[in-house]
């Protein structure tokens, strides 16, 4: 059964409400937009039916928070109103209201309105799925691409995902850049630093592929891996419009080899100049590229590479999510062994 949050302060028309649509949708009613965002911390309605003119914080400010949250950026809003000024409903919609009910509503057409709108929801939620499924099938065939090149760091993608998620989830737990993070969907996120290695592709085989270790040359040609990744993901947002997927993707791509004391590449950024997503992704590549066997190294312990990013807090890692690496370092270690 759908979930229906009604907004209003009159208790009449919250009473009204509830006795209309009970026994057609699960239906929780508040006084107020600050109870409403409270709780919608918790649930996340189908549907919000909201009260125009509230004392402290009206219709309008309500909608304008949701709207800043990818969490409730989506949920559609019908605005309940005694105006039948058009200026008001014109302003609604503005602000991303779907639809207007006037106060006192007719049962009927209140359910009526509520049940066309979930409909176009739901064709948009499958809508939305299909082209998941299909972002998901692309992004499968580009890392595939990644790696079937990239002979030497086989399995380094899905291991370096596997950290990020962990790191990520520890972070969010002990309010590390809880507030950077606080708009990302964990999930796109994650999914999107598999393609933090994209611009490999524009690496010659003989450069990627050398049994051995790289001359300063080629260590130049390598470096441009980064910049490269990240232009390939600018030119995909530019055909496309854009999708958090790929700001993410292109922000993975572009700052994972930027060091906290600014003398990373490619653009040499220091300390939280650096996006986040380079931040947490440089831990989890390097973690992986020490325990990870290479032409030119045997792998190190875990315990020695523990000790290595250790030290090079505050140089190459940002020290607040080395502090939070320390803490599930071990989890990084069961990882490396269950997909090396």
């Amino acid at each position: 059964m759908k979930t229906i949050f009604v907004v209003d302060d009159s208790d009449v028309n919250l009473v009204q409400a509830k006795r209309t649509l009970e026994g057609y949708y699960h239906v929780r009613t508040m006084p107020s937009a600050d109870r409403m965002l409270t709780i919608i911390n918790k649930i996340v309605p189908d549907l919000i039916l909201l009260d125009i003119e509230m004392p402290e914080m009206d219709g309008f400010a309500a909608i304008n928070k949701l709207k800043e949250s990818e969490h409730t950026a989506n949920i559609p809003v019908m605005f309940l109103t005694a105006s039948t000024d058009d200026d008001i409903e014109a302003k609604g919609l503005e602000h991303g209201a779907v639809d207007f009910v006037t106060k006192p509503f007719s049962p009927a057409v209140l359910l009526n309105r509520i049940a066309h709108h979930l409909h176009i929801e739901e064709l948009l939620k499958k809508r939305t799925e299909r082209l998941e499924r299909l972002q998901d099938g692309i992004l499968e065939v580009v890392v595939d691409m990644v790696e079937s090149r990239d002979k030497i760091t086989g399995g380094h993608i899905e291991r370096t995902s596997q950290y990020i998620k962990i790191l990520m989830e520890t972070m969010i737990a002990e309010g590390v850049y809880t507030g950077d993070m606080k708009d990302w969907d964990l999930d796109t996120v994650i999914s999107s630093a598999r393609l933090h290695d994209v611009g490999k592709i524009a690496v010659a085989d003989s450069i990627l592929n050398k049994p051995g270790r790289l001359t300063p040359e080629e260590y130049d040609e390598i470096k441009k891996h980064a910049p490269e990744g990240e232009h390939i993901v600018d030119r995909i947002i530019a055909k496309t419009g854009g999708e958090s997927f790929l700001h993410h993707a292109k922000l993975f791509a572009g700052y994972h080899h930027e060091k906290w004391d600014g003398t990373g590449y490619p653009r040499g950024q220091k300390g939280e100049e650096i996006p986040l997503q380079g931040r947490i992704m440089a831990i989890a590549d390097v973690y992986d590229a020490l325990v990870s066997t290479r032409p030119y190294k045997l792998p190190f312990t875990h315990e020695e590479a523990r000790v290595i990013i250790s030290t090079d807090a505050g140089k190459h890692f940002d020290p607040h999510i080395v502090e939070v690496f320390h803490q599930i370092s071990d989890r990084f270690a069961s990882v490396a062994e269950g997909l090396s």
